[in-house]
């Protein structure tokens, strides 16, 4: 069973393009890491949320990944660049 996640961020006006930075710095890392089938990320029409998808093997990829991320040089924190929380959607591939 495949182990997946949709991220939507909504970075601030002023940091969109820094914020766009920061997320493919994290899908490299992630996309490097065993286990990880695909990392990927686009922008919406409006250019008002940025939304990246990951797929795994299994909750043990999921696991290697934050890890990985972890000791990684990469910024994953929210804070005030991003102008409302995250919305993060795990999911689970069906029989």
């Amino acid at each position: 069973m495949t182990v997946g996640m949709i991220a939507v961020h909504y970075p601030e006006t002023g940091h969109f393009e820094d914020f766009v930075a920061r997320v493919r710095k994290v899908a490299a890392v992630m996309r490097a890491t065993p286990g990880c089938l695909s990392a990927t990320y686009w922008a919406d029409d409006a250019g008002e949320a940025v939304v990246s998808t990951v797929e795994w093997e299994s909750d043990d990829a999921v696991a290697a990944t934050y890890a990985a991320l972890g000791t990684a040089n990469v910024d994953v924190a929210f804070d005030t660049r991003e102008r409302r929380p995250r919305e993060i959607i795990r999911l689970r591939s069906l029989p």
